[in-house]
């Protein structure tokens, strides 16, 4: 079975459980009344806008649930105990393991595998795309911008504020006192919270989470690349896209983005695939053959224009890189 919206998710993993609904006034509570030991799953919810969903089950047999979901949902919340496996889409199997999650999701595709005797405590809300369509974003038209997250990246965060209200509605369900007014008020209070933080600087929470991965510095250093160092190298690469016929030295360019000499050059080539010297170079020679097939310039002129001094050193390197020397490719076209 593929999985194509939440709440066919939703509805699967309940009939996985064995579980049956027992409408409250309030909420609705899922269980299995002949094997209590099983858990349960409590849900608050605002249908179509957003779910909270209160866990404590074991799961009562091994299965698995291919995942093809186009919505924009965001989930976020907190898991207590329990582990679960997941692989997307052309990566690896991953591991979800207790504590807060973020995560925005469009188009997921996934598998998730559940194991027998595993137990799960936890407590997540997911809002729907609707409720900032409808609610939100005709009120509030230019506050909501989440652009900056990776759609179906795990978070393994929550600002601690959003963590202590999800405590009080865990309270208050338990003493049977959380109306639905309330629970709306604290979920716009988080909604609140996540655009503060997103927002407020591109280098945030969030953003330091992701893994750039590794770069080796010299013969034995291993070094993490960070959000502020890609930045750095964005910029680096913006400056010497612009100005590639005299660009600055690595000392001067890592002056310019603040970031040392060595892991600038590194992280350059992890990043795009060729050093600093390469790209300039590549820059200089797509543009030379530009001139050379459109234009009636001499050599010495478009060596110049390229940024060499000498019309044989721009020969030199434009042969090295092409085969031919300047004169020959230009006869060729």
């Amino acid at each position: 079975m593929i999985i194509t919206s939440y709440q066919q998710s939703k509805s699967t993993i309940l009939e996985k459980l064995t579980f049956t609904k027992i409408e409250f006034e309030n909420y609705t509570l899922y269980t299995n009344k002949t094997r209590p030991e099983l858990g349960y799953l409590i849900n608050h919810s605002r249908e179509g806008y957003y779910d909270l969903l209160i866990a404590d089950y074991t799961i009562p047999e091994d299965f698995s649930l291919i995942f093809d979901n186009p919505e924009l949902l965001m989930r976020f919340g907190v898991v207590y105990e329990g582990e679960t496996q997941f692989k997307m889409e052309n990566n690896p199997v991953y591991s979800f393991t207790p504590s807060s999650f973020f995560v925005l999701e469009k188009d997921l595709k996934v598998t998730t595998t559940w194991k027998k005797g595993q137990h799960f405590h936890g407590t997540e809300i997911t809002i729907f795309e609707n409720y900032f369509n409808e609610i939100l974003k005709p009120n509030f038209p230019n506050i909501i911008d989440f652009q900056s997250l990776i759609k179906n990246y795990t978070y393994i965060y929550l600002p601690l504020d959003i963590i202590d209200i999800i405590g009080q509605l865990q309270c208050l369900n338990h003493e049977n006192s959380l109306t639905s007014i309330y629970l709306e008020s604290k979920i716009l209070e988080c909604i609140a919270i996540l655009i503060n933080e997103v927002t407020k600087s591109k280098e945030n929470a969030f953003t330091n989470q992701i893994d750039y991965g590794n770069i080796q510095v010299g013969s034995n250093r291993i070094m993490k690349l960070t959000f502020s160092d890609i930045q750095a190298i964005k910029k680096a690469h913006d400056i010497l896209q612009k100005n590639y016929c005299n660009p600055p030295t690595i000392k001067a360019l890592s002056k310019m983005v603040f970031l040392n000499e060595q892991k600038l050059k590194a992280g350059f080539s992890k990043l795009y695939h060729t050093s600093i010297g390469e790209y300039i170079n590549n820059l200089r020679m797509s543009l030379a053959t530009n001139l050379l097939s459109t234009t009636d310039l001499s050599i010495e002129e478009i060596a110049h224009k390229v940024g060499y001094n000498y019309s044989a050193n721009f020969s030199k390197m434009f042969k090295k890189t092409y085969g031919k020397t300047p004169l020959k490719f230009r006869k060729t076209k």
